[in-house]
């Protein structure tokens, strides 16, 4: 199955540019069907319910490390400690469901925010780690996107040994072994590689931590993914760049939260955590507990 990450990316890689605000208006497209006559149970709640009853639920994609994952029956990663915070600025408790990625975004945001899953479990207050795009927020009026918090970008992992003078880029795997996550955008690219040059040397495993693994055992010379998820797995004698890729149409992109269309006033006072947090540096300091580097979004 391919893992969140990847499919996430395989969504952004068919989408546009960041280049709206999260909650901009979309004049040129048409209002979709909104869920009609439903409980708050159904499609969330309000902030002042949350506030009243004392806890706030967050979605959050299962087994994706560095991001969310469960250490032993508790969840941890960087969009726990984000979930966390934002629940502590709203003065309310924090509570997680772990979920398994669907078909896609929409069917993601449909089970999580605005509707709820066919079968068991129903929708979240908050959903985190949704990547932005400005043409699929406008598409999408159910969810309103906020909270942009991240910009994550595809980089290459490498044994220091291997390359002591000149980190790899793409052209290098043409005769030197490459890890990636399988079906993921990585692969694919690496996959399209102009003529397939590079089809002999690709590794895929089923995660990008296997991959991550399998560099540091020696089984393959680099590995590319991820930037965070590259970090994760950094261990004595591997490295890491961001070198430039050739003809990659999403190399960056930014992620953050979604909320029910319905909730203006959660979904501003989420983005309004998010923004304190990034500026006092306690954001920064979430990602350096997990040894990973910080890239804010631009901020408007």
């Amino acid at each position: 199955m391919i893992g969140a990450f990847a499919r996430l990316l395989l969504f952004l890689s068919i989408g546009g540019l960041f280049g709206q605000s999260a909650l901009a208006r979309c004049e040129d497209y048409a209002p979709q069907p909104k869920p009609q006559n439903a409980s708050r149970d159904i499609v969330g709640a309000d902030l002042d319910a949350i506030q009243e009853r004392g806890f706030i639920t967050f979605a959050l994609y299962e087994d994706f490390p560095p991001w969310s994952y469960d250490e032993g029956e508790k969840p941890e990663g960087v969009d726990v400690e984000i979930g966390r915070l934002i629940a502590a600025d709203l003065g309310v408790e924090a509570r997680f469901t772990l979920v398994t990625p669907g078909e896609n975004l929409e069917t993601d945001l449909r089970n999580w925010i605005w509707k709820g899953p066919i079968i068991g479990g129903r929708v979240a207050n908050v959903m985190l780690h949704v990547p932005y795009d400005g043409e699929f927020a406008c598409r999408v009026e159910q969810v309103a996107f906020t909270g942009l918090y991240h910009v994550e970008e595809v980089a290459i992992a490498y044994r220091r040994e291997a390359y002591p003078d000149d980190p790899p880029t793409p052209a290098y795997f043409r005769f030197d072994t490459v890890a990636v996550e399988n079906d993921s955008i990585a692969d694919f690219y690496l996959s399209a590689f102009p003529g397939g040059q590079l089809a002999a040397n690709i590794r895929r495993y089923p995660t990008m931590e296997a991959a991550m693994q399998a560099l540091a055992a020696g089984e393959t010379m680099a590995a590319m993914g991820p930037k965070a998820q590259l970090e994760a797995g950094l261990t004595e004698g591997l490295a890491l760049h961001t070198p430039p890729l050739p003809g990659f149409a999403v190399g960056k992109w930014t992620v953050g939260a979604a909320v029910h269309f319905s909730y203006r006033a959660l979904a501003y006072a989420v983005e309004d955590a998010i923004f304190a947090a990034i500026q006092d540096g306690r954001m920064e300091a979430i990602f350096s507990k997990y040894g990973l580097s910080f890239s804010p979004p631009e901020l408007r």
